[in-house]
């Protein structure tokens, strides 16, 4: 599920990385739920939402960046954006 968003995200040429401890509390999560696989799904989707929704206007979003607090405090992820040189540089 994880290369799934991995894919979609770098067809928008952004890095998605769900680090491990984030990937313990998604399972976590969906097991105090006891909704298994989609309840994954389900938590996954709605901490990356808004970031999918908006990626293809982020110009120069490079990184996105999924760790345990953002999973356990309902938070946002962590969103790394290339230096505006190297962006204006590729504009030229």
């Amino acid at each position: 599920m994880i290369k799934q968003y991995q894919k979609m995200f770098r067809m928008e040429g952004v890095e998605l990385e769900v680090r491990e401890p984030a990937l313990r509390a998604i399972a976590s999560r969906a097991l105090a739920r006891k909704t298994g696989a989609r309840g994954l799904r389900s938590i996954l989707e709605q901490v990356l939402l808004d970031v999918m929704y908006d990626l293809p206007s982020q110009a120069n979003l490079s990184r996105v960046i999924v760790d345990e607090a953002t999973i356990n405090n309902d938070g946002k992820p962590l969103l790394m954006f290339a230096e505006a040189a190297k962006v204006a540089a590729a504009h030229s």
